[in-house]
């Protein structure tokens, strides 16, 4: 999850995917997670506001530019620097004219702790909900937050959900929030339904992702399984940490993670699972 590298050297820049710890961080003194708000917003509802303390957390907690992305993108993507976004790039990149645009975030004793944005649009009949970034503070990861905000995301009549990152942590929150678990994603499905899903989104970023690995091609022998080249080169020491950590845990299926790509994963929405909600409430508390 992460944004557009066009006009690079002009701007600030931010998915996504993310960042969730796989190991809990050592807290001085225990965090006080009394009061939690979940609150959703369509894309027409988020202020200037909001965008800017959505760009202030991406900036502080997303993650640093990897060796070679001062190379690749230009001397503003300087190894070890933050990646950073505006406000004006989020409304652009994220809240497109046109586009049906959600935003949740969640606030813990009234400060904000993660958020997440999601686009969604019709292929085929079928509506798809693509989360398009996905971030949590640092000092509340790996409390329940991304599962919250992936799982007021959700609407009812969804068919598919989607992202590309580069986290393994934000592929394990999504499986368990849209399917079941990462042990049964599907790969035949991804391999069926990426490349018309991606092609038909109005955002751009997901649009210009080049299919990768050996779903999309049998004779790729790079260890690369359902990836994405986005020319996003953040830095994967962290992630590939996770990565090692993960595999240890469940049977990963997505294969390694290469400089400038991301995983990706589509799931299939199981309604016979699922109820129609009776409301849908903007905050919960």
């Amino acid at each position: 999850m992460r944004p557009s590298t066009a006009s690079a050297k002009s701007v600030a820049f931010s998915p996504q995917p993310y960042n969730i710890e796989p190991r809990r961080r050592t807290q001085s003194r225990p965090l006080n997670m009394e009061k939690q708000v979940f609150e959703k917003y369509d894309g027409s509802q988020v202020t200037e506001s909001m965008l800017q303390e959505a760009s202030e957390l991406f900036s502080d907690h997303y993650g640093v530019w990897g060796e070679h992305a001062a190379k690749v993108l230009g001397e503003f993507a300087k190894a070890g620097s933050q990646v950073r976004i505006s406000k004006r790039r989020l409304r652009a990149e994220y809240l497109p004219d046109g586009s049906t645009c959600s935003y949740v975030r969640v606030t813990v004793n009234g400060s904000l702790a993660g958020n997440a944005f999601a686009c969604r649009w019709v292929c085929n009949k079928r509506t798809i909900c693509w989360v398009t970034q996905l971030v949590v503070h640092q000092d509340y990861r790996e409390r329940g937050l991304a599962m919250g905000l992936l799982n007021q995301l959700q609407n009812y009549d969804d068919d598919i959900y989607g992202l590309m990152s580069s986290h393994p942590a934000a592929c394990l929150a999504a499986a368990k929030a849209f399917g079941n678990s990462i042990n049964t994603v599907r790969l035949d499905f991804i391999k069926e339904h990426a490349e018309e899903i991606m092609r038909a989104s109005p955002i751009q970023y997901v649009k210009d992702a080049k299919l990768c690995g050996s779903v999309f091609d049998p004779e790729d022998a790079n260890g690369l399984v359902s990836s994405v080249d986005t020319g996003f080169w953040i830095d994967h020491t962290e992630p590939s940490e996770a990565l090692a950590w993960a595999r240890d845990m469940v049977d990963w299926p997505l294969g390694e993670l290469h400089d400038g790509h991301e995983f990706l994963l589509i799931l299939g929405v199981r309604r016979r699972f699922r109820s129609r909600p009776t409301s849908r409430p903007k905050a919960v508390s």
